[in-house]
């Protein structure tokens, strides 16, 4: 019978393998996949998902870099150029109280990366460490957390956002800390279940078996392998933040005017659609292309990342 592996073999790595993983012959994918519990994925990310991600980096440095950008004063309008299509002056138009669109959309970015973000950033830190701690720890303890999390999931969180922003009044702190918070039980969720089905996986039983602290095991087992997926979660998360401030916005209830956001630029334009119907759809498409981006691109490291059984 062959010798067991020394402790720190076992569980010294993040995602250990079992003794006695096979030497000849396995490919570098073969023997990752073995170790990080995921299926070896031979096709690449392909075209459409570096075009995402470049669509992504494209909004991203537009909204950190907007105040030095060589554009238009956002607020500044100009009746002469009201409703005006593309042209030198303004390349994507101006709204209708004239003030430059290119502007307006680079500047509104900032409030839609900012929001989602920091909501997001709020929900998948808390939820996903009481989301991990639940699913490994167990026992009473789960039992009480996802009683609360059940409870918060049922109640109608847009009410109780639309109700809060009217008593508490708009701002970009207000909003970004209420939707993180509400969706914390989401990231609950879903780490509770990546930790669910990383717990029963071979290296796990092992470093176990062989001694390892749960303290030990937790942080240098478990954690690794649920970070990933909940991050690849929280991509698509944060297209659905997008589009929860601009409905806000829409409804009069995102950061109050004159500062720009997508949704405001929507709002504030639906009723030229007839005879400027750019004024509407630029900022439109640049929320849609966004969305769909952070949709795509989540979804497949996603699917890159999700934790499949495997045999020993």
């Amino acid at each position: 019978m062959a010798a067991l592996q020394p402790l720190d073999d076992v569980v010294g790595d993040a995602t250990g393998t079992a003794e006695g993983a096979p030497a000849d012959g396995a490919t570098a994918a073969g023997t990752t996949a073995a170790r990080t519990g995921r299926r070896p994925r031979g096709r690449r990310l392909g075209v459409a998902f570096w075009l995402a991600v470049a669509w992504l980096v494209l909004v991203l440095l537009a909204a950190l870099t907007a105040e030095w950008l060589p554009l238009a004063d956002p607020y500044l309008p100009d009746v002469s150029a009201k409703l005006e299509g593309p042209s030198a002056e303004h390349p994507l138009g101006a709204d209708g109280l004239g003030r430059d669109q290119l502007s307006r959309l680079v500047h509104g970015a900032r409030v839609s990366v900012t929001v989602s973000l920091s909501a997001v950033g709020i929900g998948m830190l808390v939820g996903g460490v009481l989301g991990t701690a639940v699913g490994y720890l167990r026992g009473l303890f789960e039992t009480v957390v996802m009683a609360v999390v059940d409870v918060m999931l049922a109640f109608p969180s847009l009410v109780l956002l639309l109700a809060v922003l009217a008593y508490v009044g708009r701002s970009l702190t207000v909003i970004s800390l209420l939707i993180g918070v509400l969706s914390i039980p989401v990231y609950t969720r879903v780490a509770r279940a990546n930790t669910l089905a990383v717990a029963q996986r071979e290296f796990v039983l092992a470093a176990h078996t062989l001694g390892a602290t749960r303290r030990r095991i937790l942080f240098r087992e478990i954690v690794p392998n649920v970070v990933l997926p909940v991050l690849a979660f929280g991509l698509v998360a944060m297209g659905v933040v997008i589009v929860l401030e601009g409905s806000l916005a829409v409804l009069g209830l995102s950061v109050p005017p004159p500062e720009p956001t997508w949704g405001d630029m929507i709002a504030t334009s639906k009723t030229h659609l007839d005879d400027a119907p750019h004024a509407a759809l630029i900022p439109s498409a640049a929320m849609f292309l966004t969305v769909l981006s952070l949709n795509f691109v989540g979804d497949t490291l996603r699917r890159r990342l999700d934790v499949k059984d495997a045999g020993l």
